[in-house]
């Protein structure tokens, strides 16, 4: 058993799809609470209620929806990627050219994440309250972003980690299952 194949590695790697997955799962979540909020301000209106709050809400859970789902969308080749200088390359080069954009990336999200995280911060830090029609401290929702954006560097880093030991990237694999299934969807 090579420490490749080792025990270890595979808790880490089901613990690491697991996070992606429970980023889709609260995207997916947020997603839930926005159809919720729009039909309850839907039937507020008609009666009348004071529904003015779901618009600040809906926001939070838009910014929230794209920030938790960016890794598990990543993992599972959702994201556009621009692939005409890949496709004329060799295989070898192609590696070569998906390590530096893996490594670019995750230095690039790294760096955004920690400002998102420093801003949040300082959210918190200062007290500052939202100051729309609903007064919550604005770091709450800020949140999303500073938590989306750490399981997307570590979807970057892993991947970027699995192709510097000659893994094909999994949103490459996930991608061509889909093609083999007759599943194009995501090409429309």
């Amino acid at each position: 058993m090579t420490p490749l194949d080792s025990p270890a590695r595979g808790h880490l790697r089901r613990a690491l799809d697991g996070l992606y997955a429970f980023g889709g799962g609260l995207a997916a979540l947020c997603v839930l609470g926005i159809l919720i909020l729009m039909l309850w301000a839907s039937a507020g209106r008609l009666f009348e209620w004071r529904v003015s709050w779901v618009n600040d809400v809906v926001a939070w859970l838009c910014a929230a929806a794209a920030f938790m789902g960016m890794a598990y969308s990543f993992r599972n080749g959702d994201f556009v990627r621009v692939t005409l200088v890949l496709e004329w390359a060799s295989p070898a080069v192609r590696r070569w050219m998906e390590v530096v954009a893996l490594a670019v990336a995750t230095v690039t999200i790294g760096y955004l994440g920690y400002w998102a995280a420093m801003f949040t911060y300082e959210s918190w830090q200062f007290n500052d309250i939202a100051g729309n029609m609903v007064a919550i401290p604005i770091w709450i929702p800020q949140m999303s972003f500073v938590v989306g954006s750490a399981i997307l560097v570590i979807a970057a880093l892993d991947e970027c980690v699995g192709v510097l030991r000659g893994q094909r990237p999994t949103y490459v694999t996930r991608v061509e299952e889909r093609h083999a299934r007759g599943d194009f969807s995501e090409e429309l």
